[in-house]
């Protein structure tokens, strides 16, 4: 996913004369913008720790670049080892992501993700040996594009989960009662989402509607393919007009609540804010906001349980 995220953001450092080009010491750190900016990651950096605490008790993932040397075993496979910086230079070893999770860390080699983003998004190598956890990201608009959605939409096909996902553009257009995946006329085109609305006598394209129900797709078709896993939504209300929010809001409590799934969005406005918290109210999942304040060059966040939310939008608290 953060390979996704990175390609969405055109920060992949991958062109068209890279493909044999060794990848330089900047070029594999461009993971790091994701977490602190745009500087140059060329000195220490603090490790980044996330933490959660629940009924089932307290997880805690923190994540850092560092050094390694790479070595070879007498079968043949290659291992990365901790380096020792007194005796070697950062140039000299092998970037990594070091992923520490309750205890267990994996060590994800940066080169491998420079490979990945120089293929198509169906083919990932792995990354670590252990369990990989769901995890998807929506971004800030409507055009994730087909070529996400097939490979989402492959594997729900006949399943419920397609009910789901018709009941939810139904919050925006309830004439449509089916929906489905085929393929393009050109064998150059990806395939196309289509729907079965109203009277009309065939499929039509959902692109064809407002970027409202396209919108809704994405996110909803993300819900029911992270079981167990996380669901990333940049900037909620994109495409959303305020008088369907509250819907599209309890859709996605109903998904997170049955499918175990933890759920990040973002957004700038009140009317979301305000969606949000009635449907966190109605809710048994768990719903809080995080307000982000950037003070003497920190982010400061305050966190704002379901009750203390609902105070906050009583008093148009500034979100921002």
């Amino acid at each position: 996913m953060i390979c996704d995220i990175l390609r969405y953001r055109e920060e992949d450092g991958v062109g068209e004369d890279e493909g044999n080009r060794l990848p330089d010491r900047e070029s594999l750190l461009q993971v790091s913008g994701l977490f602190h900016g745009f500087e140059q990651p060329s000195g220490s950096r603090e490790p980044i720790t996330i933490a959660s605490s629940g009924r089932s008790g307290r997880t805690t993932m923190t994540m850092r670049i560092d050094w390694f040397s790479e070595e070879r075993d007498r079968a043949g496979n290659y291992r990365l080892v901790p380096m020792e910086r007194s005796l070697f230079g950062d140039a000299d070893g092998v970037a990594a992501l070091v992923v520490e999770t309750d205890g267990e860390t994996r060590v994800h080699h940066l080169d491998r993700f420079r490979r990945y983003l120089q293929r198509t998004h169906r083919v990932r190598p792995p990354f670590s040996d252990g369990p990989s956890m769901s995890c998807a990201f929506v971004s800030p608009y409507a055009g994730e594009g087909t070529e996400l959605w097939e490979a989402l939409w492959d594997r729900i096909a006949l399943t419920d989960s397609e009910r789901d996902v018709v009941d939810a553009l139904n919050i925006i257009d309830p004439a449509i009662s089916a929906a489905s995946m085929v393929r393009g006329k050109s064998a150059l085109r990806s395939r196309t989402a289509i729907v079965r609305a109203g009277n009309i006598p065939r499929p039509v394209p959902l692109r064809s509607f407002g970027d409202g129900l396209n919108r809704v797709f994405g996110i909803i078709l993300s819900l029911v393919n992270a079981g167990g896993g996380f669901v990333l939504i940049d900037e909620f209300e994109n495409g959303l007009h305020y008088g369907v929010q509250l819907d599209a809001w309890r859709t996605v409590f109903r998904l997170a609540q049955s499918r175990d799934i933890q759920v990040f969005a973002t957004s700038h406005r009140w009317d979301t804010v305000e969606a949000f918290q009635k449907a966190a109210a109605e809710a048994p999942a768990t719903g809080v906001l995080v307000r982000l304040a950037r003070r003497d060059g920190e982010i400061l966040p305050t966190v704002f349980a379901e009750d203390e939310l609902a105070i906050a939008t009583r008093d148009r608290i500034e979100m921002r």
